[in-house]
C-alpha cells in the first residue's frame, strides 16, 4: 500500500513537471548567471576543519576505577543523541566567546569585536555519521585564521569539558563532605541500640539460644518425669511404714529421741515398777491402804517427772504420758525410716518445684525469642544499612578526591586543523552551486503556478472534489474533428466518434457509459436524462450526442433533445436546420412531430429552435413539463442537453423534470471552485445525480489508464479526418 502511495506521489510530481516545464525552463537561464555571476565576484572563502572524539567513559577513570560514572555520555532521553549536545556545548556562548577572546576577532567591515551571532554563522559542528566524532569547520577569507580558529575553539572546549566535569566533582565532594558526618553519628546512635537491646534481654547469640533452650527444657522434662515417679515411690513406702507404726512422722522422730533418752528411760522403769508394785499390793491392799496411798503419791510425783524430762527433750511438742515412750529395735527402725522417707518426699519436692519454675523460665523465654530475634534482625538492618551508606560515602569522598584532581576529560582531539590551500567555492563549483539554486528556483516556480492553478487537471482531482459516482472516461482526440463552411476562418466541432469510428477506444468508452448507466437503472428505468456541466466548453453536447447514438445502436428509441436555449450546438453537430425547435415547439408556433427530426436509426433529434428572450420561463412551464412527459412515453430514451450550471439554472429546473443528471467534467477546463459551485448547487436543488463522466481525458496524464486508452483496433474509419459541411440558414 505504501508503495502503491509512493509510486502516485511520483506520478503526481512527473505530471506536474510535464505541464510547467517552460515557465521552469524560462526562469533557468537567468538565475543561474545571477548566482554565477554573485559567486564570482565573491571574496575567496577558505574552510579549515578538525576533528573531536568522544568516549563513552573517561579513559582515566576507566583504568583507575574511579569516578567511572563522571563525564558518562549517556543520553538522558531515549531519542536524543550525546553528541549533538555536546555539539550545542560547542556553540554555546561562553565557549564562543571566550575563544573570540582569546583571537581578538574582529568584524571585518565595522572593525568591531566579532558578535557571537557572526561567529556562529560561519561555524558549522557535525556528527560524523556512525561514529563517535564531531567536525569542526570555520569558514574565513584568511585560511591561518580560520586554522587557528578552530584549534583555538577546541582547546577552549577541552578546558571547558575538564573544568565543567571538576565543578561537578567539587559540588559531589562538597555534599559527601556534609552527609558523611551525619551517617557516622546514625552508625553510632543504631551501635548503642543494639548494645542495650542485648543487654537488657541478655542476648548473646540469639540464634543458638533458641536450640539450646529446646535442649534445656527436654531435658528438665526428663528430669521432672524421674522425680514424679521417685516421688509417687517414697509415697508408696512413707504410707506403708505409716500403717504400721500408726504414728506421724513428728511422733515417730520425738517417740523414738524419747526411746533413746536415758533419764527418761530410767522414769519410766521407776513408774512401770512402781505400778507394778501398786497393781501387786492392790489385790491384798484397799484403796486407802497407806501403801496404796504412798504408791499413787509416788507414781504421780515419776510421771511429774517424766513429763519435765519429756519437755526437755521436745520443749515444742506435748506428748501423753500413757503414750509408747518405749520403742523396740524394728519400731525404732520403721519410725527412722519414716522420717527418712519423709525428708526424701520432701526434699523430691522442692526439687520438683525448682525444676517446673526452670522449664516455665525457659518456656517464657522462648516464647519471647522470636520477637526477640525479629527486633534485633531489624535493629541489625538499619545498623547494616547505615553502615553500608557510611561505606559508600566514604568511598564516594575518596573517590571524588581523586577524580576532582583529574585533568583529563572523555573527549581528545584526533586532528587539528591545517590552513587550507584552496578556497572552498572553485568555478566549478560555483557552475553546480548556480545550477542548483537555478534549479531550485524553476522548481519552485512551477510548484508557485501548480498551487495557484485550480483547475481540475485529472480524474483523480476530479473525484476528489465532486464526490459523486463515476460514471465513465473519454479520451482525447486531436484529429478528428468537423470543419463547417470552406477553409477559410471554419469552426472545429467534435466529431461523433461513435457513428462515425464504432471500433476506436472512443467509442468503446461511451458504450461503457451506457452500460454503467443501464447498471444505475436496475432498480427504477432511467427514460429521460439531463446531460449538463459546471461551466461551457467542457464537451457535455459532444457527450448528449454520443451517448444517443450509442443508445441507439442498442436498438432502442432515443429522442436527443437540445434544451440549451442559450447557446445551441445539436444542430450544428447534426447538420440540421434549427429554424424551428424546441422553443418554437413550447410557444406552440409547431407541432412536436414536425419539429422533430430524424438523424440516423432509432435516433430523433429535437434541436433547440429560435433562441427566445428569456429561455428559463419557457422551460420551467407546464408546457415543458407536459412535453417531457409525452417524450419519455414515446421513446426508450430521452436524453436532454441542458446549460452549463454556472451559465443559467435551466439545467436545475430540467433535471426536476427527469429521472436524472449526469453531470460531464472536463480537466483543464473546469476549475474546483465551479465544481464545488456546481455540485452544491446539484445538491441543495434536490437533484437526482446519477454521477459524472469525464471528458476529453489525456491519457498521458493519466498513467494507470493510459494502456487501456491505447488504440487496439484496425480501422478503415480512421483515414476519415475531417468531414466539410456547408452553412445552413439557422438563426446564427
Amino acid at each position: 500500500m505504501e508503495e502503491k502511495e509512493s509510486s502516485f506521489s511520483l506520478m503526481r510530481y512527473w505530471l506536474i513537471l510535464k505541464r510547467r516545464w517552460l515557465p521552469g525552463l524560462a526562469v533557468f537561464p537567468p538565475i543561474f548567471m545571477l548566482v554565477f555571476i554573485a559567486l564570482s565576484a565573491k571574496k575567496p572563502v577558505f574552510i579549515a576543519e578538525g576533528t573531536l572524539r568522544f568516549q563513552k567513559v573517561n579513559t582515566t577513570s576507566s583504568l583507575t576505577g574511579v569516578g567511572k560514572e563522571l563525564g558518562d555520555l549517556t543520553p538522558l532521553a531515549e531519542k536524543t543523541n550525546p553528541l549533538s549536545t555536546e555539539a550545542e556545548v560547542i556553540r554555546s556562548y561562553d565557549v564562543v566567546e571566550k575563544t573570540i577572546t582569546t583571537l581578538n576577532l574582529r568584524n571585518e567591515e565595522t572593525d568591531e569585536p566579532l558578535k557571537a551571532q557572526d561567529f556562529l554563522s560561519n561555524l558549522n559542528v557535525n556528527e560524523i555519521q556512525k561514529t563517535d566524532v564531531l567536525k569542526l569547520s570555520y569558514q574565513h577569507t584568511n585560511p591561518k585564521l580560520a586554522a587557528q580558529v578552530v584549534n583555538t575553539l577546541m582547546a577552549v572546549y577541552l578546558e571547558h569539558n575538564v573544568s565543567s566535569q571538576r565543578a561537578t566533582v567539587r559540588a559531589v565532594r562538597k555534599f559527601l563532605e556534609k552527609q558523611l558526618p551525619q551517617a557516622e553519628l546514625q552508625v553510632r546512635k543504631l551501635e548503642v541500640e543494639m548494645r542495650e537491646f542485648k543487654e537488657k534481654n541478655k542476648i548473646v547469640a540469639i540464634e543458638n539460644e533458641a536450640s539450646k533452650a529446646v535442649e534445656i527444657i527436654t531435658d528438665l522434662q526428663k528430669r521432672i518425669g524421674e522425680i514424679k515417679s521417685r516421688i509417687a515411690d517414697v509415697d508408696a513406702q512413707f504410707k506403708s511404714i505409716r500403717s504400721k507404726v500408726g504414728v506421724d512422722t513428728e511422733q515417730a522422730v520425738l517417740v523414738t529421741t524419747l526411746s533413746q533418752s536415758s533419764g527418761v528411760q530410767d522414769i519410766l522403769k521407776e513408774i512401770q515398777q512402781v505400778e507394778s508394785d501398786l497393781a501387786s499390793k492392790r489385790t491384798k491392799l484397799l484403796d486407802i491402804h497407806p501403801e496404796i496411798i504412798s504408791l499413787e503419791q509416788r507414781s504421780e510425783r515419776l510421771k511429774t517427772i517424766l513429763q519435765q524430762r519429756i519437755e526437755e527433750v521436745s520443749p515444742n511438742q506435748r506428748i501423753k504420758l500413757n503414750s509408747k515412750l518405749q520403742q523396740g529395735q524394728l519400731q525404732q527402725e520403721l519410725s527412722a525410716e519414716l522420717v527418712k522417707l519423709e525428708s526424701t518426699r520432701m526434699g523430691l519436692a522442692g526439687e520438683l518445684f525448682t525444676l517446673g519454675n526452670l522449664e516455665r523460665t525457659h518456656r517464657q523465654r522462648l516464647r519471647n525469642l522470636p520477637s526477640l530475634e525479629q527486633q534485633q534482625r531489624q535493629l541489625e538492618r538499619k545498623l547494616q544499612a547505615a553502615q553500608s551508606t557510611y561505606s559508600l560515602l566514604l568511598q564516594r569522598l575518596q573517590e571524588t578526591r581523586i577524580a576532582e584532581n583529574q585533568n583529563v576529560g572523555n573527549v581528545g582531539i584526533i586532528s587539528k586543523a591545517q590552513a587550507p590551500e584552496a578556497p572552498s567555492v572553485s568555478p566549478s563549483n560555483a557552475y553546480y552551486a548556480a545550477a542548483l539554486v537555478s534549479l531550485l528556483g524553476s522548481l519552485g516556480l512551477m510548484y508557485l503556478l501548480e498551487v495557484r492553478d485550480k483547475s481540475v487537471k485529472t480524474v483523480e482531482e476530479a473525484r476528489d472534489l465532486l464526490g459523486l459516482t463515476l460514471l465513465g472516461i473519454i479520451p482525447s482526440f486531436s484529429k478528428p474533428k468537423i470543419s463547417i463552411g470552406n477553409n477559410q476562418g471554419s469552426e472545429l466541432i467534435p466529431k461523433l466518434v461513435v457513428r462515425d469510428a464504432p471500433r476506436s477506444p472512443m467509442s468503446e468508452a461511451y458504450r461503457m457509459l451506457r452500460a454503467n448507466l443501464k447498471f444505475m437503472s436496475a432498480d427504477k428505468e432511467l427514460k429521460v436524462i439531463v446531460v449538463t456541466s459546471s461551466v461551457p466548453k467542457e464537451g457535455k453536447s459532444t457527450v448528449a450526442a454520443n451517448l444517443a447514438v450509442a443508445m441507439a445502436q442498442m436498438e432502442r428509441k432515443v429522442l436527443l433533445v437540445d434544451g440549451d436555449l442559450h447557446r445551441p450546438i445539436q444542430h450544428k453537430i447534426w447538420e440540421q436546420n434549427n429554424t424551428n425547435g424546441l422553443s418554437n415547439v413550447i410557444v406552440g408556433q409547431i407541432e412536436i412531430m414536425k419539429a422533430i427530426k430524424k438523424v440516423m436509426d432509432n435516433l430523433d433529434i429535437l434541436t433547440a429552435g429560435a433562441v427566445p428572450p428569456s429561455p428559463a420561463s419557457l422551460l420551467d412551464s407546464k408546457r415543458m413539463a407536459s412535453l417531457v412527459e409525452s417524450f419519455a412515453s414515446y421513446y426508450d430514451f430521452v436524453i436532454i442537453d441542458a446549460p452549463s450550471l454556472n451559465l443559467a439554472a435551466d439545467a436545475a429546473t430540467l433535471g426536476q423534470m427527469a429521472d436524472g443528471v449526469l453531470l460531464v467534467v472536463r480537466p483543464g477546463i473546469v476549475d474546483s471552485v465551479n465544481a464545488t459551485l456546481a455540485r452544491e448547487l446539484l445538491e441543495k436543488s434536490g437533484q437526482n445525480v446519477l454521477g459524472y463522466v469525464v471528458n476529453a481525458v489525456n491519457t498521458q496524464n493519466e498513467q494507470q489508464m493510459k494502456y487501456y486508452f491505447e488504440e487496439e483496433y484496425n480501422t478503415n474509419e480512421s483515414s476519415r479526418d475531417t468531414v466539410v459541411v456547408k452553412p445552413t440558414n439557422s438563426f446564427f
